[in-house]
């Protein structure tokens, strides 16, 4: 709660809007809306729904087997995290790219820069890294693309 002192001072520091400098006044351009904006097109592929919703069900075998028959590229580096499949590129892949793994079930985890199929098993996220807890391997270690 404010004294009579503290408001009187309030009063006389806000002062007149006739005596501030101009910058300082609200002008009809200052206080005028922004003109809206055009809402942002959506430039994403097309991506089948309902099969991706199937694909995120397989199990990690078929996923690899998937990846490394449409994406080779992606197989190279695909890492499996327990029975999860990441795949980590050293630069943003190209549109036709991202869709085909959207399109297989993968999906973009911001906090780990990964394309991530849960081969099944959904889980939350965790706090940990999940290479501390599950065992992990590259699969083109494995079977070469």
């Amino acid at each position: 709660m404010k004294t009579t002192n503290q408001n009187k001072t309030q009063k006389t520091t806000l002062g007149d809007s006739a005596n501030q400098p101009a910058k300082f006044k609200n002008t009809a351009e200052q206080t005028a809306p922004a003109a809206p904006a055009e809402p942002k097109k959506d430039n994403r592929l097309p991506i089948d729904s309902a099969a991706r919703k199937q694909n995120r069900t397989l199990p990690t075998p078929k996923v690899l087997n998937l990846l490394f028959n449409t994406l080779p590229d992606a197989y190279r580096v695909a890492e499996v995290v327990g029975k999860w499949v990441w795949v980590r590129f050293t630069e943003q892949p190209a549109a036709e790219i991202r869709q085909q793994l959207a399109q297989l079930g993968f999906h973009w985890n911001r906090e780990r820069q990964a394309w991530q199929h849960p081969c099944g098993v959904f889980r939350l996220g965790s706090v940990t890294d999940p290479h501390q807890k599950f065992s992990c391997y590259f699969p083109a270690d494995v079977r070469p693309a």
